[in-house]
């Protein structure tokens, strides 16, 4: 596949803007200067490029019409407009980016015709699958008009069979040690701007005892790039980003840095390497450095701890999101935004959030354009208008199909008045009374299923995620139960309901399965109702509220699957309770394995006790 690059309507740092017409003259003079300053410098230099640097410019003479309408009836077709009103200027060039010694001017230019075996090795490479794109690519080879008369194992060919509306061919450059596609510029003045580009990037990185790359262009990035910082901080994150790329493509340095701050909270991929540890140094909690910064990243024990007001609103931030209000925390931190202030010259956003685990998750793309668009760091602007909540109201969203389209069991204990770290010693056996550390459903369940422990066929002691439901009630919820016994089930509502209430809900009423639903609502350690859909029928106890009455959602002869929603809002609306959707499916809880919520066996009845460790099973 062909990578493209396509000329932007912005202006660059050579003066020149994209969909305008090219100014050739001025743009090779600046290349040709900067070229040379940089060459002359070196204590060693070749000598023909001493007088070319002396001539300070890397092109020829100028092709006369009468010449280049020669080269035009020799190849048989009239060349594009760009790459004809470069030759006006310059018959030819030299140093054409790092791997280009030399391009072809009016004698040079020829028809490549599969001159490099290229077309048959891109052909070996089709199948049936292969589509027109790429049985076009391969064709390249046998069509282009070939531009490289020297370089470094690179061909440089124009398409004439790739034309844009104005008679533009596109142009593609490929290298066999560069491991990559042949790469597609829109038309001549396109590559070459990029080509001037890359000369720039090689040189903005001189060696030990060569002098510091510093020119005309250069000085305009940079005072470009230190604008885009204050642009940024401003909210004006999309233009400030632009610069950056540009300033990127040139090699300044410290531009895949700044653009790649804005990429991470915007959740793309970043164009630079990023030192994981620096940015831990640069916004965390502690100067720590090296291998031990990382570790503690890489551990999921780093914490975000700002200093001053900023930070005192991240603790807050962070103590609600460990209970699942994802959607409080984010606008705790967004209140006290304005207030955070850079520890830089080059901090853009407090990117110290992202690497702690617990305040990380609740970036999305959307929240994290708003964070951008906030001012901050003492500058002015405008406040965006906030992203809608992460999490719907209520419980009924349990009912939908994940993001993978399936729908899942799931079971969870609501108790009144009680905090989630007091569920424990309600829903625990022994001396479990403390939560685990906040961690994702996965994790905690690598943690329970991968050291020492013992299972019985007859246990069903349920992990589960824990947090708040609302202003008075607290959860535990298990997102994968085990297979529901009608027989054996024991509801953990009256255990869990010691001097208040607790609702226990358990539900599978999946199409593929055999669909269940259980409902029991326990005060003072007493049950006071309860209801169970299985095997096409339901059983109940004690006197259920009617908006509650299973005859409502089962008996009318309907698809059973159809009742979960329904069933989902009646518990809403008749005890006001919601379940964060992100924090359970996407963030990190405090996690806590229930007692079993099976019986223990009867005499005669037999099971099965698994004895597991690292390594093997007993």
């Amino acid at each position: 596949m062909t990578n493209t690059k396509e000329q932007a309507d912005t202006t660059d740092a050579t003066g020149t803007t994209g969909g305008a017409p090219f100014d050739w003259r001025p743009f090779l003079r600046r290349w040709s200067g900067e070229w040379a300053d940089s060459v002359l410098a070196q204590e060693t230099v070749h000598e023909d490029d001493e007088a070319v640097g002396r001539a300070r410019w890397l092109g020829f003479p100028p092709a006369s019409e009468e010449r280049i309408v020669a080269m035009e009836q020799r190849l048989g077709v009239r060349m594009p407009p760009s790459y004809r009103e470069f030759l006006q200027v310059s018959d030819g060039w030299r140093h054409a980016g790092g791997s280009v010694y030399l391009l072809a001017g009016t004698a040079e230019a020829r028809w490549h015709d599969n001159e490099s075996g290229l077309a048959d090795i891109f052909e070996e490479h089709l199948d049936e699958d292969s589509g027109p794109d790429e049985r076009q690519e391969a064709n390249l080879w046998r069509r282009g008009l070939q531009l490289d008369v020297k370089s470094d194992i690179s061909h440089v060919l124009m398409d004439p069979e790739d034309v844009d509306e104005d008679g533009e061919w596109a142009v593609y450059t490929w290298a066999s040690w560069r491991a990559a596609p042949p790469e597609r510029y829109a038309n001549f003045a396109e590559f070459m701007r990029d080509m001037h580009k890359e000369f720039h990037s090689l040189r903005s990185r001189p060696g030990d005892g060569e002098p510091e790359f510093v020119n005309d262009t250069t000085r305009e990035l940079d005072a470009r790039m230190a604008q885009a910082r204050l642009d940024a901080l401003r909210g004006d994150w999309g233009g400030a980003m632009a610069a950056f790329d540009e300033a990127f493509e040139y090699g300044r340095p410290g531009a895949a840095e700044l653009g790649d701050q804005i990429r991470r909270l915007l959740r793309e991929p970043c164009r630079g390497y990023v030192d994981e540890s620096a940015t831990v140094r640069r916004h965390g909690l502690e100067m720590m450095t090296g291998p031990a910064a990382r570790m503690r990243v890489s551990a999921d024990t780093y914490r975000y701890a700002p200093a001053g007001p900023f930070g005192e609103a991240v603790s807050r931030a962070r103590e609600s999101a460990r209970w699942g209000d994802t959607d409080g925390a984010w606008r705790t931190f967004m209140a006290a935004l304005p207030a955070w202030t850079p520890l830089g010259p080059d901090d853009l956003a407090p990117l110290g959030w992202l690497a702690d685990p617990l305040l990380g998750p609740l970036i999305t793309p959307e929240r994290g354009r708003e964070l951008l668009a906030m001012p901050r760091g003492g500058q002015p602007g405008e406040a965006p208008e906030p992203t809608a909540g992460l999490d719907p109201s209520g419980l009924a969203w349990l009912a939908d199909p994940d993001q993978y389209g399936n729908r899942r069991p799931f079971r969870f204990v609501l108790v009144e008045g009680v905090q989630p770290q007091d569920l424990p010693g309600r829903l625990s056996d022994g001396d479990a009374t403390a939560l685990d550390d906040p961690m994702t459903s996965d994790e905690a369940r690598h943690r329970l299923f991968g050291g020492v422990g013992e299972f019985s066929s007859f246990d069903d002691k349920a992990l589960a995620a824990v947090g708040r439901a609302g202003p008075r009630w607290s959860f535990a919820y298990d997102g994968d139960p085990a297979s529901f016994d009608a027989q054996r089930f024991v509801s953990p509502a009256a255990e869990a309901s010691a001097g208040t209430r607790a609702v226990v809900v358990w539900s599978d009423l999946r199409s593929d399965s055999e669909p269940f639903f259980h409902l029991s609502v326990a005060q003072n350690g007493i049950e006071q109702y309860a209801f169970t859909y299985a095997d096409g029928r339901v059983r109940r106890t004690g006197a259920i509220p009617a908006a509650l009455d299973p005859d409502r959602f089962f008996g009318s002869g309907e698809d059973v699957v159809q009742a979960e929603r329904p069933l989902l809002e009646a518990v809403t609306g008749e005890y006001h309770v919601h379940l964060p959707r992100h924090a359970i499916r996407q963030g990190r809880l405090h996690w806590l394995t229930t007692r079993s919520w099976t019986r223990p066996p009867a005499d005669g009845e037999s099971y099965v006790v698994v004895s597991m460790w690292r390594g093997g099973v007993g």
